[in-house]
């Protein structure tokens, strides 16, 4: 079924309003590239002032084009695109392309005119890509479009590209020809306010020629909308993306120990995670990983056999494995035996395979054939050295024929010289094998093969939804608005926690020293006496705690001590009373949170708690609603988790428990959008339960994540 994009990369007839008669131009470009390139439709240069256009007959306005057009590209300066859309509406033109710059991307006056352009765009019912972008370009030989200014036209393939960056486009098209990257289309998406990243995935989902998705993105526009589509698209086709600005650090303030860990970069990983998108560094891995996914097959699993003719290279390969998470497998008594039997006493056939360096072409393709057979080998790396009279083009050959032979295992080749790499590398990417220079790029590529497997054979779930208490939460945050308080008090948080069956330690308030002693001796054992004033949210660096008291004597003089501290250091604060609750030394200290960014709205964090959490910064992030399977993950990131699960045999931490309060938390992030920002820290884990120990919730309505209904990515 056609989308609303159909007429944008299948187009039967393009006008291009702005048609210069100058080479070198914008205009002139275009028309070249559609008339170099082989368009099918007709072209219609549109320029009042001349009669032809690259030979071709000019119109003063798309008005006047006989017949109908069904995508504009606009190369006009900024002051004229407006009259020119609405001809386009006149004319009845379904796609617009803005090439012009001088919108939103120069500040307030151009952020108004580009308010102004998409007025007209909505009015006439017309789908935008740009302002201030590249153009277009669909390689289907029926259509072969290119509605670019680039240089340069890719080959043709099965790899579909967005660029949020015109001049990383031409990069990126580059690249794609110098590393034999057939594209399916490529978009420039410029200032996206209306095609943007959301409409392309699901425009590219639906298109049988498009196999992979590659994005470069420096911003995202709505990152719900990109999550709930990226899950279901990744699922069929894998998404591949870069993301620009991982050194700009979050710009939320850190007003709680949350919102200090989470940034923006941190927040993007886990979205992708998320979502089963992979994400590149640098557009030379978004290459090295583009190349991997041009293989037929996925590894069954991270057992990986190394062929090389030079011990170096497969040493550098098996410790890049053993970074990247792949194990290099042992082989089978059978495979040895007939390694062996082929191969020199001075080769070592153990994995890594080191043929060393009298190995020829053949020698590759013999080694390869016995190594794909090993039932223990779900792929296999061959690093190649040249050594004198031995081509790269010939190994490379002899490589393919080991992989016809088995095709269900992929292979990754490593060429590390330069002479003959081009020829090799075009025989191998001809056999669906990926081709590198360098080991590593090979094995980060089939790491990341593995783990898209992986993501995208585990089952399907859905958000757990748990009975929760949720009036008794909007009492609690009601409350708070009506007396203008920016947080919660402990005793509130504490409530909003066990409203949502979230466990938090006994507690007891009292305003009266010999209250504070009746409730230490319910709760029995050492206690800990806390201050409750809305005035006064960092408790401990006002002296508002006091630890350990373990007899009434020392609960009473406690009380007096803690009230003569507020008093004399915050004198203005209003006490309502003191928090009597256990003192705990036992369990692991851990923190459960959420912080809220203005783009991406609640960002969940877990990890080591307590007062170390920022010193050591070993946490996980995932934006909610969150999985049972995600809450999992997010446990078993982070760097202490061995910790959790018991070291020197002492026992470990019950992770069901951690896990349900992880789900919980991110459905109460999500029932309550009044809720700015969550600390527990810390929750303490036990071998069998959990408690929060310390709570505090900032009040205040979260900034939408990205606009509604918006498509940005």
């Amino acid at each position: 079924m056609p989308s609303s994009l159909t007429p944008l990369f299948q187009p039967a007839s393009v006008a291009v309003i702005g048609a210069g008669r100058s080479p070198g131009t914008v205009g002139w470009q275009v028309v070249d590239n559609l008339i170099r390139h082989g368009f099918q439709g007709a072209v219609y240069p549109v320029n009042p002032e001349a009669r032809f256009v690259h030979s071709i007959p000019a119109w003063r306005s798309v008005r006047e084009v006989p017949g109908d057009v069904d995508l504009a590209v606009i190369t006009l300066p900024k002051e004229l695109v407006l009259d020119a859309v609405d001809d386009c509406g006149s004319k009845g033109v379904p796609g617009v392309v803005v090439i012009s710059a001088g919108f939103r991307e120069t500040g307030e006056e151009g952020a108004r005119l580009e308010k102004l352009l998409m007025e007209r765009i909505r009015r006439h019912g017309m789908r935008l890509v740009g302002p201030n972008c590249m153009g277009l370009l669909n390689t289907d030989p029926a259509h072969s479009l290119n509605a670019t200014f680039a240089p340069t036209m890719p080959p043709p393939g099965g790899v579909s590209f967005l660029s949020q960056s015109g001049a990383m486009g031409v990069t990126i098209l580059d690249y794609a020809a110098e590393y034999g990257i057939g594209i399916r289309n490529f978009i420039s998406v410029g200032n996206k306010p209306d095609v943007s990243g959301n409409d392309l995935l699901e425009h590219w989902e639906t298109d049988p020629g498009t196999r992979v998705i590659l994005m470069y993105l420096e911003t995202f526009g709505n990152p719900r909308h990109f999550t709930r589509i990226a899950r279901r698209v990744a699922r069929k086709k894998p998404i591949i993306v870069v993301k620009s600005g991982r050194s700009v650090a979050g710009a939320r303030a850190a007003s709680s120990h949350t919102g200090a860990l989470s940034g923006k970069d941190s927040t993007v990983d886990a979205l992708l995670a998320q979502c089963g998108v992979l994400r590149a560094d640098t557009v030379e891995e978004l290459f090295d990983l583009a190349m991997a996914f041009n293989t037929p097959t996925l590894p069954k699993g991270n057992r990986v056999a190394i062929i090389t003719n030079a011990g170096g290279p497969g040493i550098i390969v098996a410790d890049a494995c053993e970074a990247e998470g792949l194990v290099v497998t042992d082989f089978t008594p059978e495979t040895l035996t007939r390694l062996k039997e082929v191969f020199p006493e001075e080769a070592s056939v153990r994995n890594p395979v080191d043929m060393i360096a009298s190995a020829n072409a053949e020698s590759y393709r013999v080694a390869l054939e016995i190594v794909l057979a090993d039932p223990g080998v779900d792929a296999a790396i061959a690093a190649f050295v040249p050594p004198l009279g031995v081509r790269q083009s010939d190994v490379a050959q002899a490589i393919v024929e080991a992989v016809r032979a088995h095709p269900q295992t992929p292979v990754m080749a490593v060429l590390m010289g330069r002479d003959g790499l081009p020829e090799g590398r075009a025989e191998l990417k001809g056999a669906g094998v990926p081709a590198y220079i360098f080991p590593e790029s090979a094995v980060r590529a089939l790491a990341t093969l593995y783990r898209y497997r992986v993501w995208k054979e585990r089952p399907v779930q859905a958000p757990r939804r748990f009975p929760v208490d949720d009036a008794a939460v909007k009492e609690i945050l009601d409350k708070a608005e009506a007396e203008g308080r920016s947080h919660l008090l402990e005793p509130e948080a504490y409530a909003v926690l066990e409203s949502y069956g979230i466990p938090v330690t006994p507690h007891q308030m009292a305003t009266s020293e010999d209250e504070a002693a009746e409730a230490a001796a319910a709760l029995g054992g050492p206690v800990v006496l806390k201050v409750v004033s809305p005035q006064i949210l960092h408790k401990t660096e006002l002296g508002g705690v006091i630890l350990d008291l373990r007899d009434e004597a020392a609960v009473r003089a406690g009380y007096r001590e803690l009230r003569e501290r507020i008093d004399a250091r915050e004198p203005e604060a209003k006490v309502l009373g003191v928090l009597v609750a256990p003192f705990r030394r036992d369990g692991r200290e851990m923190i459960l949170g959420m912080s809220s960014d203005p783009t991406f709205g609640p960002v969940l964090v877990f990890g080591l708690g307590g007062i170390y959490v920022e010193t050591f910064r070993d946490v996980a992030f995932r934006v909610p609603p969150v999985t049972l399977q995600e809450a999992q993950e997010m446990i078993r990131e982070i760097r202490s988790f061995p910790l959790l699960e018991g070291v020197r045999g002492e026992e470990g931490v019950c992770l069901d428990t951690v896990a349900e309060a992880i789900q919980r938390l991110a459905q109460l992030v999500v029932d309550h959008d009044r809720i700015a920002s969550i600390d527990v820290n810390p929750f303490l884990a036990f071998p069998r339960g959990g408690m929060a120990l310390d709570a505090r919730v900032e009040v205040g309505r979260r900034a939408p994540s990205g606009r509604p209904g918006s498509v940005r990515a």
